[in-house]
């Protein structure tokens, strides 16, 4: 059989436009995997309320982050998916799973150039059902629509594959280089804790109460919570990090329900309240930078901390086309092609 790779990201409006990040939110938010709530409920709430407010503030927000090329998460993405293709002697197609290139145009792709065996790579270090499950689900209910001849396969969450932390690390190493900072907080993208329980394959291991992340279990598997204290854990294993000096924080969050804790914003707050001076921030969650990144942490986040007595901010930037991290991902590829499994 052909082999091929397709890497998947998130997506974004086609452009900061009101018109344009509705359109996107609307198919982002009606994802079953990302509001699971019963399809009714979910469109009074979608199409009723959400997409009635909050595509004006989305649009300012992205156009305070948006470049002269287009949206920096798709920029940087195909960046990144242009030095993986030179990297490895398979095709390699770039798709998104809201807004374009969809994923039907990187099949299409990949099927045209007689491709029958793909890769599907979810950018995402960690799983979570608001992620690489909507990615896979896509993916498996387009192959057998339209490519029923094409075999499937995927990448597992690789928070904790060596290669990938040790890339991690570097990065981190790299923007710190030359700077005193007095902590390190790793923020990643929150879900609701709903979630969690939903994705515990046991049913009785997940409490969410601070030590189950901690306790051996088959349930870590797909647990985003565990994966995501085990990302901090491993990176600053690799960077030699003091416990004291590090913290694990959640953002992005959406509604009143409630979504993993500490929030970065508190955490950020209570940082700069405890003495923090000069406080930097990782967000492994995502591998390119985007909205989230950008002005959220970089803009609001940071002004959350000057305001209560912070001095100085640093944004870790995301791994991007990192040089190191493009051999990582085509590593894997022509790995997955040698021996069918990774």
């Amino acid at each position: 059989m052909s082999k091929g790779a397709l890497l998947i990201n998130l997506g974004s409006p086609d452009s900061p436009t009101p018109h344009d990040v509705k359109r996107y939110l609307g198919e982002f938010l009606m994802d079953k995997y990302v509001i699971d709530i019963p399809y009714i409920s979910r469109t009074l709430l979608v199409k009723g309320i959400i997409l009635r407010t909050r595509p004006e503030k989305s649009a300012r927000n992205y156009q305070k982050i948006w470049w002269d090329e287009g949206s920096p998460l798709i920029v940087l993405s195909k960046r990144m998916h242009q030095k993986i293709a030179k990297q490895t002697a398979l095709p390699v197609a770039l798709a998104m799973r809201y807004g374009e290139p969809s994923i039907l145009t990187g099949l299409k792709e990949l099927a045209g150039t007689g491709i029958d065996e793909v890769l599907i790579i979810p950018l995402y270090p960690q799983h979570a059902m608001a992620t690489t499950v909507t990615i896979l689900e896509k993916a498996h209910s387009l192959q057998k629509k339209y490519f029923r001849e094409m075999k499937l396969s995927s990448l597992p969450a690789f928070y904790h594959r060596p290669e990938y932390i040790s890339a991690l690390a570097e990065s981190i190493r790299e923007s710190l280089a030359g700077e005193e900072i007095d902590h390190l907080l790793f923020s990643y993208h929150g879900i609701p804790e709903r979630h969690i329980l939903k994705s515990d394959i046991t049913h009785s291991h997940c409490k969410i109460d601070g030590s189950c992340c901690q306790t051996p279990s088959p349930a870590h598997e797909f647990c985003y919570r565990h994966q995501c204290y085990e990302t901090t854990r491993l990176v600053c294993e690799e960077l030699g990090l003091a416990v004291d000096k590090v913290s694990t924080s959640f953002q992005s969050r959406l509604g009143k329900e409630a979504w993993l804790k500490p929030y970065t914003s508190e955490t950020v707050q209570k940082l700069a309240k405890d003495g923090v001076k000069k406080l930097a921030i990782v967000t492994p969650a995502f591998v390119a930078d985007c909205l989230e990144t950008l002005e959220e942490i970089g803009m609001e986040a940071k002004n959350e901390f000057l305001k209560h007595g912070g001095e100085e901010f640093l944004a870790i930037p995301c791994l991007n086309d990192n040089e190191e991290w493009c051999k990582v991902i085509s590593g894997w590829i022509e790995e997955w092609a040698k021996y069918h499994s990774i």
